[in-house]
């Protein structure tokens, strides 16, 4: 058998290298064949649904297939996760995940999964403050009145929780960081937790923005601080809880995360749709109605907040004793 010349192999073996490359890339450019789902791990109508439902408009008319938003409620959210972990990692099942995940992976003490380990993120959407808020009889006007009520009245102060919601853990951060002693009230939801910091029945809360943002503006309410390092441009005159408090944050975050071992090609276009949504307008807009701001970024960049918010508020859930209800 005639053998190739030397410079007709070095050419056929340098095609035959290239073409792994040349079918990630055809691969990435056919990416989606067919409908994708976007797994919430709530129930409809909240602030994760609304963000997914969001993002699946938006990648529905970019590439050209439909994405479904599919609620699987349950276990603080760990239902719908552990759907995911369990699905192909073909880039046609997704989460549209939150702060819960990171906090999850300590508050229960056996999961099914590894939110780390088993996940590939792919994009942040938006981060949003949370509001440190009064009821209106409390004398206190500004945080460092309120440490100093506080420390002044140990224990008359009460906190509605959600055991090991965003909420909940950034109360006991400051609590923690400050030294304070205020007394948990256990609550199932946000919605009846506010009716009685109204009310008068509690009288410190560390509400999301979107579900805060209309009783503080309509006056029902007293806004103290955001937990954001960043002033909030819906209430630009709000001051951070951080200037009074060094070195506090707590915020609520929402991203999209696919099984482990999802191709890179197919991660990479969806993080670049992600992304351009997050420069858009309209998009911009509607995130800044929830008290939001866009979270974008790499990949990369969103593997490494998972990871710094999963080590944060492990410290906070051990050191407070938080579990689940």
């Amino acid at each position: 058998m005639k053998l190739p010349h030397r410079r007709q192999f070095l050419h056929l073996a340098a095609g035959a290298a290239a073409l792994p490359a040349v079918s990630r890339m055809a691969r990435a450019q056919a990416y989606p064949t067919r409908p994708v789902r976007l797994i919430v791990g709530y129930a409809a109508g909240g602030s994760t649904d609304i963000l997914a439902r969001l993002i699946a408009q938006w990648l529905t008319e970019q590439l050209g297939q439909t994405f479904v938003v599919e609620n699987r409620p349950g276990a603080g959210s760990n239902i719908g996760t552990e759907a995911i972990v369990r699905s192909p990692a073909d880039g046609y099942t997704l989460l549209v995940g939150a702060t819960a995940n990171a906090i999850n992976a300590t508050l229960y003490d056996k999961l099914n999964f590894n939110f780390i380990r088993d996940t590939t993120p792919v994009g942040g959407i938006m981060r949003v403050p949370n509001v440190m808020e009064v009821n209106l009889a409390i004398p206190a006007r500004t945080v460092p009145e309120l440490i100093a009520y506080a420390k002044a009245n140990p224990g008359k102060l009460s906190m509605p929780v959600n055991a090991g919601s965003s909420s909940h853990l950034a109360g006991e951060l400051f609590k923690a960081m400050t030294g304070t002693d205020m007394t948990n009230i256990p609550y199932r939801g946000g919605g009846p937790a506010v009716a009685d910091l109204i009310g008068g029945h509690v009288q410190v809360m560390f509400d999301t923005m979107p579900n805060a943002i209309g009783y503080i503006k309509g006056g029902k309410l007293r806004a103290l601080a955001v937990t954001t390092t960043m002033r909030n441009t819906e209430m630009p005159d709000l001051p951070t809880v951080a200037e009074f408090v060094p070195g506090y944050e707590s915020s609520g975050w929402f991203g999209v995360s696919a099984p482990k071992n999802t191709p890179a090609d197919i991660v990479e276009k969806l993080n670049k749709e992600i992304n351009a949504a997050l420069t858009d307008p309209k998009m911009k807009a509607r995130l800044a109605d929830l008290g939001g701001t866009g979270l974008a970024g790499s990949p990369a960049d969103f593997g490494k907040l998972i990871a710094a918010e999963t080590e944060k508020w492990a410290k906070v859930i051990k050191f407070a004793g938080i579990k689940p209800e």
